[in-house]
């Protein structure tokens, strides 16, 4: 069902909420959902199957976040958007029929991965409550390829390697970026590059990614993760779909890789409910 949720500045934005058919015994974890789409494009079709997948193979209680996007609504307006959506979701999941004590997972696809990683920064720095349990990252962007902090620059190879790619290319990521955050400066800002953020990434929960071979963000996803697990000890887990390009699997759900990235996708999940 669709419920519109205000947002800090009194507009209001769709939340779509999926429900499981028969909802556990034990309780219906939570999870929050932010779809892709460079920030400008996209919607909550994109994430419609893994949200079915969710609410009928793990009994989850999901909420798809209809964010605004750019070029109409620029950097900040989404990830506000997203934060707000996610501490609305929070507050009513007894009404919404979730227990985020039985796990809160929030994640997101490319764009959606970016504002993942960053909500879960900002959930953590306010110390909001229920703590988020879990965050699925699927092939997200994580820092301004000019702003990779001089220690990971010789690991930071994929946006010239794939530079050319189907799908994302570098040409893409300019557009996108420069629609949604037009100044330069502000790419730095950990709400928008979360690698940056000035607290570190010390008190994440778990994390699940799910990374592509041939894709521009790939070796930020990499350098991300190995920050958390080296430095912060923090749970991950990754799935790599070496060779093939960004969100392949919505151009072409029919492929073998393809059905394999969606059943892993609820596999990843179904991980980060079990680290709680």
């Amino acid at each position: 069902s669709d419920h519109q949720v205000p947002m800090r500045d009194g507009h209001k934005i769709v939340c779509r909420t999926y429900h499981p058919e028969s909802p556990p015994s034990r309780g219906s974890p939570l999870c929050v959902i932010y779809h892709g789409g460079g920030w400008c494009i996209g919607g909550l079709e994109n994430e419609e199957l893994l949200c079915r997948l969710l609410t009928s193979k793990l009994g989850m209680t999901c909420v798809n976040v209809d964010y605004r996007l750019a070029p109409e609504h620029k950097f900040p307006a989404g990830v506000h958007d997203s934060y707000d959506a996610t501490k609305w979701a929070a507050e009513n999941a007894s009404t919404l029929g979730a227990d985020p004590s039985k796990g809160f997972v929030i994640g997101g696809t490319s764009a959606g991965g970016n504002m993942t990683a960053v909500v879960a920064n900002l959930w953590r720095d306010a110390g909001d409550e229920p703590a988020l349990t879990g965050c699925h990252l699927m092939i997200p962007a994580l820092c301004y390829g000019a702003y990779v902090p001089e220690k990971y620059r010789a690991e930071y190879k994929s946006f010239e390697q794939n530079k050319e790619a189907p799908i994302l290319s570098e040409k893409a990521c300019g557009l996108f970026t420069d629609n949604y955050i037009p100044k330069m400066e502000d790419r730095k800002d950990p709400l928008y590059s979360p690698l940056l953020v000035p607290a570190g990434q010390k008190g994440l929960p778990p994390a699940y990614f799910q990374i592509c071979g041939m894709d521009p963000l790939r070796d930020e996803a990499l350098i991300y993760e190995r920050i958390l697990r080296e430095d912060e000890g923090i749970k991950t887990k990754v799935d790599m779909y070496p060779g093939l390009p960004h969100g392949y699997w919505s151009i072409a759900p029919k492929l073998k890789v393809s059905e394999k990235f969606v059943e892993d996708s609820v596999k990843g999940v179904e991980w980060l409910l079990q680290q709680k």
